[in-house]
């Protein structure tokens, strides 16, 4: 029999009461949403991977510190596979995406990430196809591109491609750590902060080759680094593995569109951009996604007519 730490949860509909988890494991992608803002007023230019590095590595040896436990056999290879998929692999191929598209292109496919889930969730899992969250998972796609998307959309193959594999490697990452669940030493933060002590060891040496030595870091960027770090690194990342381990692997894929949503909202409220009539129709159509993605597919009711021997017994 399994341990209920590991137990997985069916990727069809949530179970009853599970609003609050829902709403706790929604904030993780709702931080990540404020890192264009954090990103483009507070940190120095030129050197995102430095940024994704202190938002992992740090993040993740402190929750070591505070847990003081360790994967034990076969778990210190998941933790290094799950880390890289979830955290290391993902930051360099969102960052390549952003440098050769536009932010509305590289958005939308990092968007696309609900609808991989739902494949690899048949593939994976086991699970059976639903067409529901694939509609569901196609309409916050489009959303999302409504939102976004402007006339200046421009589609570098690199660029494409480096955005595709980063919903690829994210959507892997969510998948397995459903799959493998979390064992019974392990806490949400000691889980969190494996991944994220793996995946900032594997962004040290790309980040320094890439971008040669650390930027000077002023007041502001001291503020950035640690929001991204605590708030979208630790915090973000203990209530993501949690909500994994607990809902329905879809409904918290979908969940990740909620970072374009509030990256749009803070745009309006704090940069004067401003959203026209086709980006509210794509606002209100991820939001839908979202929603629609946290209820249980519509069942099918039987219209067969009863034979004539049925009715007389």
């Amino acid at each position: 029999m399994r341990n209920p730490a590991t137990q997985a949860v069916s990727g069809g509909a949530a179970p009853p009461g599970t609003l609050p988890r829902t709403v706790l494991t929604a904030l993780a992608p709702a931080a990540w949403g404020t890192t264009y803002v954090v990103t483009t007023e507070l940190l120095p230019p030129g050197h995102p991977l430095f940024a994704g590095l202190l938002r992992a590595l740090p993040a993740g040896l402190i929750a070591l510190a505070i847990t003081r436990t360790l994967p034990r056999g076969a778990w210190w290879g998941k933790a290094a596979v799950l880390g890289v998929l979830n955290i290391g692999l993902l930051f360099p191929l969102l960052f390549l995406a952003a440098e050769r598209l536009p932010g509305g292109v590289a958005a939308t496919l990092a968007a696309s990430q609900p609808l991989v889930v739902a494949i690899l969730a048949v593939v994976v899992l086991g699970e059976k196809p639903s067409a529901w969250r694939l509609v569901w998972g196609a309409i916050g796609l489009v959303g999302v591109g409504f939102m976004v998307i402007g006339p200046e959309a421009a589609f570098d193959l690199a660029g494409v491609l480096a955005g595709l594999a980063a919903a690829g490697s994210m959507a892997l990452g969510v998948t397995l750590t459903k799959k493998w669940g979390r064992p019974a030493e392990a806490g949400p933060t000691a889980f969190a902060g494996w991944q994220l002590t793996a995946g900032g060891l594997f962004l040290l040496p790309i980040t320094f080759l890439v971008e040669g030595p650390p930027p000077a870091i002023d007041p502001p960027a001291v503020l950035g680094y640690l929001w991204l770090g605590l708030a979208g690194g630790l915090l973000a990342y203990v209530v993501w593995f949690r909500g994994i381990g607990s809902l329905p692997v879809t409904s918290v894929a979908v969940l990740v569109l909620l970072s374009p949503l509030v990256a749009a909202v803070l745009g309006a409220v704090l940069l004067g951009q401003t959203l026209g009539p086709v980006q509210l129709l794509g606002f209100g159509l991820a939001l839908a996604a979202i929603v629609a993605g946290q209820l249980p597919a519509p069942t099918r009711t039987s219209t067969r007519v009863p034979a004539p021997e049925e009715v007389l017994k």
